[in-house]
């Protein structure tokens, strides 16, 4: 239904649509809102995984439509540990594009970046997240207090993880409560 590819310049207006919408904008610390931003993002991301080990990529649909992003970046090595992420486009919520972003890119980070375990989390005031990495067989681990900062408000944050070994587990509910 959806995979992950290597995001293009064909896809500047759906980035710019993305980001259009103010709750994905107030998070990202570089928006990119003009078409040569847009593309020096889209640019970046190849960068980013040769410099970084930084790994983004475009959730698409079966007419190739990216639909959000999801990517991890390697944390450690030594350890095989790498933090996930991902954003939906604000009018594919509700649709799954998270949950199968979140665990195309866990298994990514297993399979081609020979990681250990994948870390992730999200605001506490954010459940449609906790359901996405509950539903991606990210099991949670605990709260972090006031751990992210957007603009002058700190936010609690949720910690979920998937190792290696556990079991590729769908749960239907997720780990969050309504």
């Amino acid at each position: 239904m959806y995979r992950l590819r290597e995001w293009n310049r064909g896809d500047v207006d759906r980035l710019l649509e993305a980001f259009a919408w103010e709750e994905l904008a107030w998070q990202e610390p570089d928006v990119p809102n003009t078409v040569d931003l847009a593309l020096e993002w889209i640019d970046r991301r190849a960068e980013l995984a040769r410099t970084e080990d930084v790994h983004g990529f475009a959730v698409v649909d079966g007419r190739d439509r990216a639909l959000g992003h999801a990517q991890v970046a390697v944390t450690s090595r030594a350890h095989g540990l790498g933090w996930l992420s991902f954003w939906t486009h604000r009018g594919e919520q509700g649709r799954g594009v998270a949950t199968e972003g979140a665990r195309l890119v866990s298994r990514f980070a297993f399979d081609d970046l020979d990681l250990f375990r994948v870390e992730a989390g999200h605001r506490l005031d954010n459940p449609g997240s906790c359901l996405a990495l509950g539903r991606a067989g990210l099991l949670p681990e605990g709260i972090e207090r006031a751990k992210l900062r957007y603009g002058t408000s700190r936010y609690d944050t949720a910690s979920h993880a998937r190792l290696v070994t556990d079991a590729e587990v769908r749960s239907p509910e997720g780990p969050c409560k309504g």
